[in-house]
Protein backbone atom coordinates (compact mmCIF):
# COMPACT_ATOMS: atom_id res chain seq x y z
CA UNK A 1 0.00 0.00 0.00
CA UNK A 2 2.71 2.54 0.98
CA UNK A 3 4.34 2.09 -2.56
CA UNK A 4 0.71 2.68 -4.25
CA UNK A 5 0.76 5.62 -2.14
CA UNK A 6 4.36 6.81 -3.06
CA UNK A 7 3.25 6.94 -7.05
CA UNK A 8 0.20 8.22 -6.16
CA UNK A 9 1.07 10.92 -4.85
CA UNK A 10 3.35 12.63 -7.60
CA UNK A 11 0.25 11.22 -10.00
CA UNK A 12 -2.15 13.27 -8.17
CA UNK A 13 0.18 16.28 -9.02
CA UNK A 14 1.06 15.13 -12.48
CA UNK A 15 -2.03 17.04 -14.83
CA UNK A 16 -1.72 20.05 -13.07
CA UNK A 17 1.62 20.31 -14.13
CA UNK A 18 0.34 19.03 -17.33
CA UNK A 19 -1.91 21.89 -17.75
CA UNK A 20 0.75 24.84 -16.46
CA UNK A 21 3.16 23.27 -18.99
CA UNK A 22 0.93 22.14 -22.01
CA UNK A 23 -1.78 24.58 -22.07
CA UNK A 24 -0.46 27.61 -20.31
CA UNK A 25 -3.18 30.07 -22.20
CA UNK A 26 -6.33 27.84 -21.91
CA UNK A 27 -8.91 30.22 -19.56
CA UNK A 28 -9.16 26.63 -17.23
CA UNK A 29 -5.33 26.34 -16.96
CA UNK A 30 -5.62 30.00 -14.86
CA UNK A 31 -8.13 29.06 -12.95
CA UNK A 32 -6.70 26.01 -11.59
CA UNK A 33 -3.16 26.97 -10.90
CA UNK A 34 -5.13 29.61 -8.62
CA UNK A 35 -6.63 27.43 -6.64
CA UNK A 36 -4.61 26.48 -3.49
CA UNK A 37 -6.76 23.25 -3.26
CA UNK A 38 -5.21 21.29 -5.91
CA UNK A 39 -2.46 20.58 -3.06
CA UNK A 40 -5.83 18.70 -1.20
CA UNK A 41 -5.78 14.84 -2.34
CA UNK A 42 -1.63 14.88 -2.52
CA UNK A 43 -2.05 16.03 1.42
CA UNK A 44 -4.84 13.25 2.04
CA UNK A 45 -2.08 10.79 0.69
CA UNK A 46 0.64 12.64 3.08
CA UNK A 47 -1.65 12.05 6.23
CA UNK A 48 -1.99 8.47 5.16
CA UNK A 49 1.76 7.74 4.90
CA UNK A 50 2.38 10.12 8.37
CA UNK A 51 -0.15 9.20 10.60
CA UNK A 52 1.31 5.32 11.01
CA UNK A 53 4.87 6.94 11.47
CA UNK A 54 4.03 10.13 13.36
CA UNK A 55 6.16 9.07 16.58
CA UNK A 56 9.30 8.96 14.15
CA UNK A 57 7.69 12.18 12.22
CA UNK A 58 7.23 14.39 15.13
CA UNK A 59 10.43 13.37 16.62
CA UNK A 60 12.24 14.35 13.10
CA UNK A 61 10.88 17.71 13.30
CA UNK A 62 10.48 19.08 16.79
CA UNK A 63 13.86 18.09 17.36
CA UNK A 64 15.60 18.15 14.24
CA UNK A 65 18.46 16.48 13.61
CA UNK A 66 20.24 14.27 10.85
CA UNK A 67 19.50 10.94 12.53
CA UNK A 68 16.32 11.79 13.32
CA UNK A 69 15.33 12.19 9.70
CA UNK A 70 17.15 9.23 8.68
CA UNK A 71 15.25 7.41 11.27
CA UNK A 72 12.04 8.64 9.58
CA UNK A 73 13.02 7.99 6.16
CA UNK A 74 13.98 4.74 7.03
CA UNK A 75 10.42 3.77 7.66
CA UNK A 76 8.59 3.07 3.46
CA UNK A 77 5.84 5.16 5.03
CA UNK A 78 7.72 7.75 6.49
CA UNK A 79 9.96 8.11 3.03
CA UNK A 80 6.49 8.57 1.31
CA UNK A 81 5.22 10.91 3.87
CA UNK A 82 8.07 13.10 3.45
CA UNK A 83 7.41 12.30 -0.22
CA UNK A 84 4.15 13.49 -0.54
CA UNK A 85 5.04 16.83 1.12
CA UNK A 86 7.52 17.57 -1.47
CA UNK A 87 5.11 16.80 -4.35
CA UNK A 88 2.59 19.18 -2.47
CA UNK A 89 5.09 21.98 -2.05
CA UNK A 90 6.59 21.56 -5.29
CA UNK A 91 2.93 22.06 -7.08
CA UNK A 92 2.30 25.21 -4.93
CA UNK A 93 5.80 26.60 -5.80
CA UNK A 94 4.78 25.96 -9.49
CA UNK A 95 1.58 27.31 -9.29
CA UNK A 96 3.15 30.45 -7.86
CA UNK A 97 5.70 30.75 -10.54
CA UNK A 98 3.00 29.98 -13.41
CA UNK A 99 0.75 32.75 -11.93
CA UNK A 100 4.04 35.19 -11.92
CA UNK A 101 4.74 34.47 -15.45
CA UNK A 102 1.34 35.20 -16.72
CA UNK A 103 1.30 38.60 -14.49
CA UNK A 104 4.74 39.37 -16.23
CA UNK A 105 3.54 38.47 -19.25
CA UNK A 106 6.80 35.94 -19.56
CA UNK A 107 6.37 33.62 -22.45
CA UNK A 108 4.90 30.17 -21.91
CA UNK A 109 8.60 28.61 -23.97
CA UNK A 110 10.47 29.94 -21.36
CA UNK A 111 7.96 28.74 -18.83
CA UNK A 112 7.53 25.15 -19.40
CA UNK A 113 11.41 24.20 -19.41
CA UNK A 114 11.38 26.22 -16.19
CA UNK A 115 8.65 24.13 -14.41
CA UNK A 116 9.56 20.90 -15.86
CA UNK A 117 12.96 21.98 -13.74
CA UNK A 118 10.67 22.80 -10.77
CA UNK A 119 9.52 19.39 -10.84
CA UNK A 120 12.63 17.65 -11.32
CA UNK A 121 14.73 19.91 -9.05
CA UNK A 122 12.51 22.41 -7.40
CA UNK A 123 15.55 24.59 -5.57
CA UNK A 124 17.55 24.80 -9.27
CA UNK A 125 13.90 25.85 -10.97
CA UNK A 126 13.18 28.17 -8.38
CA UNK A 127 16.40 30.08 -8.55
CA UNK A 128 16.21 30.31 -12.29
CA UNK A 129 12.81 31.78 -11.84
CA UNK A 130 13.60 34.07 -9.73
CA UNK A 131 16.43 35.52 -11.67
CA UNK A 132 13.93 35.59 -14.70
CA UNK A 133 11.28 37.42 -12.62
CA UNK A 134 13.93 40.04 -11.50
CA UNK A 135 15.31 40.50 -15.05
CA UNK A 136 11.52 41.31 -15.99
CA UNK A 137 11.02 43.53 -13.51
CA UNK A 138 14.20 45.69 -13.78
CA UNK A 139 13.12 45.81 -17.81
CA UNK A 140 9.70 47.00 -16.86
CA UNK A 141 11.15 49.55 -14.35
CA UNK A 142 13.21 50.95 -16.86
CA UNK A 143 12.32 54.55 -18.37
CA UNK A 144 10.38 54.12 -21.42
CA UNK A 145 9.29 50.61 -21.13
CA UNK A 146 6.01 50.15 -22.55
CA UNK A 147 3.45 48.56 -20.31
CA UNK A 148 1.76 45.76 -21.91
CA UNK A 149 -1.57 44.02 -20.48
CA UNK A 150 -1.69 41.11 -17.98
CA UNK A 151 -2.11 38.27 -19.79
CA UNK A 152 -3.53 36.99 -16.91
CA UNK A 153 -6.38 39.19 -16.92
CA UNK A 154 -7.22 38.87 -20.27
CA UNK A 155 -9.56 35.82 -21.32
Amino acid sequence: MTSFLFDLAFWLAAPFWLLMISAPRWPWTLRVAASPLTVLPILAVYLALAIPVFPELWAAVSRPSLEGFRDLTAHADGAGAVWAQVIAWDLLLGQWMFLESRRLGLSPLLMGPLLLLTILLSPVGLLLFLAVRATAARTAARPGATDRPSPARST
